[in-house]
C-alpha cells in the first residue's frame, strides 16, 4: 500500500506524532485512551472522515490551547475511515504531521466472554456475535498489517495494559496514587464518586455539646473534642496501615485515583475532623490529597 505507519518526520510536524488507536471491538480501546488520557493526551474517539481535515487545521493554529499530545480513537463504527485510511494518512503528512497506529487484539474466547460480561452491543450486531467477532477480525485486517505495535490484551489486567501502552511510546509515568477525601453526612447522601465509604457515627458527637454544636470540624475545639477520643486514635492508625498495604496493589492493578468518603450523621463535626486529619497524614506521608468537606456549611 506505500504507507508507512509511523509517518516520516515532516518540516514543521507540530509536538509529537499522532497516536490511532484502534483494534477489534471488546480488546480495549476505551480503556487505551483512559490510560492515554492520564499520560497527558488530548483524546479523540471516532472522529468521522469528514471531520479530520478540520480537525488538523485546528492543531495547526498557533496557540497555546493545542494539544501537544493528540490519540484518536478508531473502531468498525468508522467503517469510512478505515476506507478512506490512505487517504487520510496522506492528509496527515501532507499537513506535516506523523502519526503512529497502535492496534488492539484479543482472542476469539475472550471477546466472547467479555462481550457477554458487559452485555455491549457489537458494533456489526445485525449479525450473530461470533460471526460479527470474525466479520470485523477480516475487516481490520488491512490497519492491523500497517500498525507499529499490536497488543493482545487477551490476559492483560488493565495495570498490564498500562505498562504495555507505557513501553509503546516510550515514556514514564510516576506509579503514584492520587487521593481523594470527602467528608459528608448520611442525612444527605453517599458521595456518588466515592471509591470506598467508612462510617465514624461510633465516634462521641460534638452536636450534643452546647458550646461545640454551632461550630464544625475545622474548628480547634471540636477537632480536640473528637481526635481526644481512644476510638477515633485507633481508627486512625488502624485506617493509615491499611491504606499503606491497599494503594500499591491499587497502583499494579492501573488505578491513578482514589476517592474515599468519611461519613457521620450531618457530615459537620465527626467525619470533617477525621478526614481533615487523615488527609493531613496521607500528605505528610508523601501522597497527593485533595479534601473536601461536602456538608460542613448545612
Amino acid at each position: 500500500m506505500g504507507v508507512s505507519g509511523a509517518g516520516a518526520a515532516v518540516p514543521g510536524s507540530r509536538g509529537g506524532p499522532i497516536l490511532i488507536v484502534t483494534g477489534v471491538s471488546g480488546a480495549g480501546k476505551s480503556q487505551a485512551l483512559k490510560i492515554l488520557e492520564d499520560f497527558g493526551y488530548f483524546c479523540v474517539d471516532n472522529l468521522p472522515t469528514g471531520l479530520v481535515k478540520n480537525f488538523l487545521e485546528m492543531l495547526n493554529k498557533p496557540t497555546n490551547s493545542v494539544p501537544a499530545k493528540v490519540a484518536m480513537g478508531i473502531d468498525i463504527r468508522a467503517q469510512a475511515f478505515l476506507d478512506d485510511l490512505p487517504k487520510v494518512l496522506e492528509e496527515f503528512r501532507l499537513r506535516g504531521y506523523r502519526y503512529r497506529i497502535l492496534f488492539l487484539d484479543a482472542g476469539e474466547e475472550v471477546l466472547l466472554r467479555r462481550f457477554s460480561e458487559t452485555r455491549h452491543r457489537h458494533p456489526l450486531s445485525a449479525r450473530a456475535l461470533l460471526d460479527a467477532i470474525r466479520t470485523e477480525r477480516v475487516q481490520m485486517t488491512k490497519i492491523k498489517e500497517i500498525a507499529d505495535k499490536v497488543i493482545d490484551t487477551s490476559s492483560l489486567t488493565l495495570g498490564e495494559l498500562k505498562e504495555a501502552i507505557s513501553a509503546f511510546l516510550g515514556v514514564t509515568h510516576e506509579r503514584e496514587m492520587n487521593l481523594a477525601v470527602v467528608s459528608f453526612g448520611y442525612k444527605y447522601g453517599l458521595p456518588i464518586d466515592a471509591d470506598l465509604i467508612w462510617d465514624v457515627r461510633f465516634l462521641p458527637n460534638p452536636n450534643y455539646i452546647a458550646n461545640l454544636k454551632p461550630l464544625t470540624g475545622l474548628d480547634a475545639a471540636v477537632e480536640r473534642y473528637v481526635l481526644g477520643s481512644p476510638k477515633a486514635k485507633a481508627f486512625i492508625g488502624q485506617f493509615l496501615r491499611m491504606l499503606r498495604d491497599l494503594i500499591p496493589q491499587y497502583i499494579r492493578e492501573g488505578k491513578s485515583y482514589m476517592t474515599m468518603g468519611i461519613g457521620c450523621t450531618g457530615g459537620r463535626h465527626r467525619s470533617v475532623a477525621i478526614a481533615r486529619t487523615l488527609a493531613q497524614e496521607l500528605r505528610s506521608a508523601g501522597y497527593t490529597v485533595r479534601e473536601f468537606h461536602r456538608d460542613s456549611e448545612k
